[in-house]
């Protein structure tokens, strides 16, 4: 079961072991990149749907409804291949950080709308009475509030964008994926890579929840 000769499932994997760990490294990077832009243009974006002046909430939602109603797979497909119909060339790795990217922007932007929203009006007026200009009330009263309870919807998006990576390999991104269709096509180990592989990617989205759970720890004592 647990043979180490030539054809073997453990043979193969060390065989492998460079390009498997490669494709590895492509889906952190693309993950963090993907998730930490998504989240900071989904804070300022949710921000703009809650506070700002119409034209801004009118663009920004049409911005949302839009991204949020088009397929992740066509995202990708129009920035690799839409952009360069306009003369803008960038690399299929780049092209997938800007699709998955601006996908997890507009979820985090309807995540973050919802969640200050949902913060009682007599938090705003207590702060407006103690001489709170915005950008404190925004800094010292909302957003640790809305923060706790952006956490899980954050988590979910976050493992959503992790997923995502796989479909990338469509327009050529060696990540994780790709790098394990690759290895299967020389070795024809079809259900033991792909279960290794699913194993990885288990691992990865499992460190994000505890992650995210170690925040909700963090911020238990942030109630109104």
């Amino acid at each position: 079961m647990f043979s180490f000769e030539p054809g073997t499932f453990l043979f193969e994997a060390w065989d492998a072991r460079y390009q498997l760990m490669a494709g590895l490294a492509v889906t952190a990077q693309l993950s963090v990149l993907t998730i930490v832009s998504g989240s900071i243009a989904g804070m300022i974006g949710g921000i703009g749907l809650t506070y700002g002046p119409w034209p801004i909430r009118f663009l920004l939602r049409v911005y949302v409804d839009a991204v949020r109603g088009i397929p992740v797979l066509v995202l990708i497909l129009f920035s690799y291949y839409g952009l360069a119909l306009f003369g803008i060339q960038i690399s299929a790795f780049t092209a997938g950080v800007v699709a998955l990217g601006g996908f997890c922007a507009a979820h985090m932007s309807e995540t973050v709308r919802g969640s200050l929203e949902s913060i009682p009006a007599g938090q705003t007026e207590a702060a407006k009475a103690i001489g709170l200009r915005f950008g404190q009330r925004l800094r010292y009263v909302l957003l640790p509030q809305a923060i706790r309870r952006l956490l899980p919807p954050w988590v979910n998006t976050a493992v959503e964008m992790v997923k995502g990576t796989t479909l990338l390999s469509i327009i050529g991104v060696v990540e994780l994926l790709l790098a394990t269709q690759q290895t299967i096509a020389r070795n024809y180990l079809i259900l033991q890579f792909y279960f290794a592989a699913g194993m990885l990617y288990v691992l990865v989205n499992f460190t994000i929840s505890q992650l995210g759970a170690l925040l909700e720890r963090r911020t238990a004592h942030l109630r109104y």
